[in-house]
């Protein structure tokens, strides 16, 4: 698997994973789940976009090495 095919996943598991705890909010609606919510969730967004930002650096450095070893 490539790099953007990883980062292209990443964003679908997140997709799944927020349609997902829409359903789940349904059933369970209470201190604790705004708590996991806050803690867990939120900040996954930010997370993938960092680790979306490093794996096209990272795809870059890649493309790079395979020039210099042709």
């Amino acid at each position: 698997m490539g790099v953007y095919e990883g980062r292209g996943q990443l964003g679908k598991a997140l997709n799944h994973l927020q349609l997902s705890w829409e359903e789940v909010k349904f059933g369970w609606n209470d201190a604790a789940s705004a708590r996991f919510e806050k803690t867990f969730l939120e900040p996954l967004g930010t997370d993938l976009h960092a680790a979306a930002n490093a794996m096209e650096h990272i795809a870059m450095v890649l493309t790079q090495v395979r020039r210099d070893c042709q």
